[in-house]
C-alpha cells in the first residue's frame, strides 16, 4: 500500500466507516469509586490480533484472548451447522479474559531517595515459541520478560476420611465408571483410591486423606529481568523485526538490549550534553521499522522525528534522516512549543509511513519527505487559547496515544471527555468522527481524588460483560465543553481487523467497524 499525496481524492476516498460498540471490561459500577492503581496505563495487541495486554497503574497486567471461532468450533458441529456459522464467525473478534499478573512492584532507589512507582509505562509482544506467550513490561526504570503459557496444574484437596462411605452409588460414579477399577473396602471408613494422574484423573489415598486432580491454569513467570540502565524514566520499548533484540528509550538515551542478555546492554543514540544547561530537546517515542531490522526511528520534545540506520555507525547520534514540519516552524509562543512535542509514534504497515501525536494535532508523515507531513489533523486546535490554563492545570503534558490500521488509511487518537477520534485518509473530512466511550454520555466526573489503595484482589478488568454500549458519534465543532479530568490516552488498532481498544480510566472499551 502506497499513500498518493498527488492522486485525485474524490476519485479515490476510502470508504467512511461506521464504528459501533463491541465490549466493555471494568466499567465502574453506579456509585464505584475509581482507585488510581486501576487506571489502565498501556494497551497493546500482539501480532496475530489473537491476544490483547493491558497494563495499569497498579502494575499488573491482564491478558485477553479471542474467543473460539471456527477453528475451535470444527471439533463439536456438523458440516452443515458450520456452514451457516460462516457469517457469524466472520464478524468482528471479541474477546475474552486470560489471565492476570503482577509485573512490578513499588521499589525505592535508596542512592537518589526516590520511590519507583509500578506503573506499567509500556508492553510489547515478543515472538511465541512453542504455543507460549512472551511479553514485555516497563516501568519507570526496570523492563520485565514475561512468559505466559496453559498448564495443568495438580490441585490438592483435603478430605474428611471420619465419615463413613454410606452411598455405594456415589464410589460406583467416581471410581468404576472414571477408572474402570474395582472398589476395595478396608474398613467402614476409608478405601484405597488410585487413578491415572497423568491423564487428569483424581486420585485418593486413604493414608493422606488428600484428593489431588489436574486443572488447566494460566501460568505466567519472569523469564527476564532488564534493569540498571536507565537514569531517567523509560518512555518506550519496541521489539525489532528479527525477534531477537528490542530497544528502551529514557529522556536522553536510547538502549539496545539482546532478549537472551539481561546484564548488559548497548548504548545506541546519547543526547545527554556535557552542560546540562545546554538541553534543548529530550527524546519522548522510540520505534523500530516494521520490517527492516536495521531502521529506528525515535521523536523528541521539538516535534522533529529521526531516523537512524545502525549500520552506518555504532553510535547513531548524529547519523540520521531529520523530518520536521518547516510550515510550522515560524514564531512560536512558550506553549505552543510545549504542545509540539510528540508524545506517540507507529510505524504504518508499508514501512514508509509514520503517524504522530503532538497534543494539538494527528501528523501523518513519509519517509522520503522530510519538510513537511502528508496530511495534519486538528484535534485540539479549539484549545489554542486555553493554552496558558492547560499549562497551570498540567493538562498540557498529557500524552495522547495514536494507532493506525492495517491499510494504514484510518487513524484514531484520543481527547478529553473519554472521547475516541477517528480520522480516513482522503475522506475529505479532516474534523473526522468523534466516539465517546462511556456509559452515560453527559456523566458528571468528580474531581477529588481517592486515597491510593496498595491492592485489590482481582483487577477490575477481569469484570467483562456486554451491554448495549454508547454508539454516539458526530463531527468535531468548534465549540466543545470538555471534561479534563477524563481522558482517552491509551489504545490499539487491531492488526487484522478494524478494531480500535482503548481505556477510559479503568475501563476498557472496543468499537469495530
Amino acid at each position: 500500500m502506497t499513500l498518493s499525496v498527488n492522486s485525485d481524492t474524490s476519485s479515490s476516498s476510502p470508504p467512511v466507516l461506521e464504528w459501533k460498540f463491541s465490549q466493555v471490561f471494568g466499567d465502574k459500577f453506579p456509585g464505584e469509586d475509581v482507585q488510581d492503581i486501576d487506571i489502565i496505563s498501556a494497551i497493546d495487541f500482539d501480532k496475530n490480533g489473537d491476544h490483547l495486554a493491558v497494563g495499569d497503574r497498579g502494575g499488573r497486567i491482564v491478558i485477553f484472548q479471542k474467543k473460539g471461532g471456527k477453528h475451535d468450533a470444527v471439533k463439536f458441529t456438523s458440516r452443515d451447522e458450520l456452514e451457516q456459522l460462516d457469517y457469524a464467525v466472520s464478524k468482528h473478534p471479541e474477546f475474552e479474559f486470560k489471565t492476570e499478573f503482577q509485573s512490578h512492584e513499588p521499589e525505592f532507589d535508596y542512592l537518589k531517595s526516590i520511590e519507583i512507582e509500578e506503573k506499567i509505562n509500556k508492553v510489547r509482544w515478543c515472538a511465541t515459541p512453542n504455543g507460549a506467550l512472551f511479553i514485555l513490561s516497563a516501568n519507570n526504570k526496570t523492563i520485565k520478560l514475561w512468559k505466559v503459557k496453559d498448564q495443568e496444574v495438580k490441585s490438592v484437596k483435603e478430605m474428611d476420611t471420619r465419615q463413613s462411605v454410606s452411598s455405594e452409588n456415589s464410589l460406583l460414579a467416581e471410581t468404576s465408571f472414571i477408572n474402570g477399577q474395582n472398589t476395595n473396602f478396608a474398613d467402614g471408613h476409608s478405601l484405597e483410591w488410585t487413578g491415572n494422574k497423568e491423564n487428569g484423573v483424581s486420585s485418593y489415598n486413604g493414608d493422606q486423606n488428600k484428593i489431588a486432580s489436574l486443572e488447566d491454569a494460566t501460568i505466567a513467570r519472569c523469564r527476564r529481568v532488564y534493569a540498571h540502565a536507565h537514569d531517567f524514566n523509560v518512555n518506550s520499548i519496541s521489539v525489532n523485526s528479527d525477534w531477537e533484540t528490542f530497544l528502551s528509550a529514557d529522556d536522553l538515551r536510547i538502549n539496545l538490549w539482546n532478549l537472551e542478555i539481561s546484564n548488559q546492554c548497548f548504548n545506541i543514540i546519547d543526547m545527554k550534553p556535557v552542560n546540562m544547561e545546554d538541553l534543548i530537546e529530550v527524546i519522548t517515542v522510540a520505534e523500530f521499522h516494521p520490517f527492516h531490522c536495521n531502521l529506528l526511528a525515535y521523536s523528541s520534545s521539538r516535534g522533529f522525528i529521526r531516523l537512524v540506520d545502525m549500520r552506518q555507525s555504532a553510535i547513531c547520534d548524529h547519523n540520521a534522516r531529520i523530518l520536521k514540519d518547516e510550515e510550522s516552524s515560524g514564531p512560536k509562543s512558550f506553549f505552543n512549543e510545549i504542545s509540539a512535542s510528540i508524545t506517540d509514534m507507529k510505524f504504518a504497515n508499508d514501512g514508509r509511513h509514520i503517524l504522530t501525536r503532538d497534543y494539538m494535532n494527528l501528523k501523518l508523515w513519509d519517509m522520503n519527505m522530510e519538510s513537511s507531513p502528508v496530511a495534519t489533523y486538528r484535534v485540539h486546535e479549539n484549545l489554542r487559547p486555553k493554552l496558558c490554563d492547560l499549562y497551570n492545570s498540567d493538562s498540557i503534558f498529557d500524552k495522547f496515544e495514536c494507532c493506525l490500521s492495517e491499510d494504514s488509511l484510518n487513524f484514531a487518537t484520543g481527547s478529553y471527555s473519554n472521547h475516541l477520534r477517528v480520522f480516513s485518509y482522503g475522506s475529505g473530512k479532516e474534523e473526522g468522527l468523534t466516539i465517546e466511550a462511556a456509559r452515560k454520555p453527559n456523566r458528571k466526573h468528580n474531581a477529588q481524588t481517592t486515597s491510593r489503595a496498595r491492592r485489590s484482589s482481582l483487577s477490575n478488568l477481569a469484570r467483562g460483560f456486554y451491554r448495549q454500549g454508547n454508539d454516539n458519534h458526530g463531527a468535531g465543532s468548534n465549540e466543545v465543553s470538555y471534561d479534563f479530568n477524563s481522558k482517552v490516552l491509551h489504545m490499539a488498532w487491531h492488526p487484522t481487523t478494524n478494531l480500535i481498544a482503548c481505556g477510559a480510566g479503568n475501563s476498557l472499551f472496543m468499537y469495530y467497524a
